[in-house]
């Protein structure tokens, strides 16, 4: 699939775009505030149902009644609507005139990102390492991320029962969701690091030219987190959780670890040696989605190249040579000198 043209309407600072997009790399420059990274967010909201930034009514641009993105592609046309007066219909998903309030899964498009908090993966909170291993399993199973939104909901409950000083019955049903849900994030996540792991330290060492040994864990085995087991294990808790007003155990709990010779990435490597770790994630990420899916992802470069050196910026964009390339930056780079430019001049 190829993003022919991409047009948007009271989106940000966006009062309107509409460009016609190359199928191989295309780059979007302009000065901080002229709205690139919007662009990027609407491509992800047409094509894998939600922005990476903020939610829908923080997109809207100020005094707009609505916000519109359309895609037209090689081989169908989608448009994602939002009206806030609308109490019935806010939001709105168009494919081949079919209309829907949730993009469905079967309708979702591989999109792999790159953007700066990428780059602070390793030394940034785990929620954000949660939120990128979900965010993966998501594009590579269609019913994982259905699944989280369901233990999210269930998680949002007990907790504000626990609030409440709720009693065990009125818990067990949120512990029994809980359990059933969790046990299978655990699962899909510990198969997925353990597949990345298997590569990982070779494209690392690939990029790097160096013998470092580089892996990913998840850092607690889906064994040990069975339904029946996490379930006995937020009954054992209650008491405590009671007390903190939250719900102590699961996998929102849990974390994504990274090391580079046995100890520690975040303690033991450098700052080059964390983006090589980053950008050989990402060429893993690539590589699963497309042997996974089968289908060749969209890859959307939100403003990383400044943070990259010359030879990373070159491994990029020989690794991404084959895929459709959207990205965003100060000024075109050196190493994509054939790429279609877009220009913003100035804050729209």
């Amino acid at each position: 699939m190829i993003i022919k043209s991409l047009d948007v309407e009271n989106i940000r600072s966006h009062n309107s775009f509409s460009k016609q997009l190359s199928p191989t790399v295309t780059v979007i420059t302009g000065l901080n505030g002229s709205g690139k990274t919007s662009l990027i967010e609407a491509i992800m909201i047409a094509l894998g149902g939600k922005s990476f930034k903020g939610t829908d009514s923080e997109l809207l641009r100020h005094g707009a009644p609505w916000w519109r993105i359309n895609l037209k592609l090689d081989n169908q046309e989608r448009a994602v609507k939002y009206q806030p007066a609308s109490p019935k219909k806010p939001k709105e998903f168009i494919v081949d005139d079919k209309s829907t309030v949730r993009l469905p899964a079967t309708q979702k498009y591989p999109v792999v990102l790159f953007e700066p908090d990428d780059l602070r993966l390793l030394g940034g909170s785990p929620s954000r390492r949660r939120a990128f291993i979900d965010r993966f399993a998501g594009q590579t199973m269609l019913d994982y991320s259905r699944v989280v939104r369901r233990y999210e909901r269930a998680l949002l409950q007990r907790n504000k029962l626990l609030k409440q000083a709720a009693s065990d019955s009125d818990l067990f049903a949120w512990n029994v969701s809980l359990a059933k849900y969790g046990a299978y994030i655990v699962e899909t996540r510990e198969r997925l690091a353990k597949r990345l792991d298997e590569g990982l330290g070779a494209v690392y060492r690939t990029i790097a030219q160096t013998d470092d040994r580089v892996a990913i864990s998840y850092s607690h085995r889906a064994a040990a987190a069975s339904e029946q087991a996490l379930l006995a294990e937020l009954e054992r808790q209650t008491e405590r959780d009671r007390i903190l007003g939250y719900t102590s155990v699961g996998p929102h709990r849990h974390d994504i670890l990274f090391s580079i010779n046995g100890t520690p990435a975040v303690q033991a490597a450098s700052r080059g040696e964390i983006r090589t770790i980053i950008l050989a994630l990402k060429f893993m990420e690539v590589d699963i989605v497309e042997d996974t899916t089968g289908q060749k992802p969209i890859i959307l470069l939100d403003d990383v190249f400044s943070e990259l050196d010359e030879k990373r910026q070159t491994h990029l964009a020989t690794k991404f040579r084959d895929h459709q390339i959207i990205m965003t930056s100060v000024a075109a780079p050196k190493a994509l000198a054939r790429a279609k430019v877009i220009r913003l001049a100035r804050p729209i």
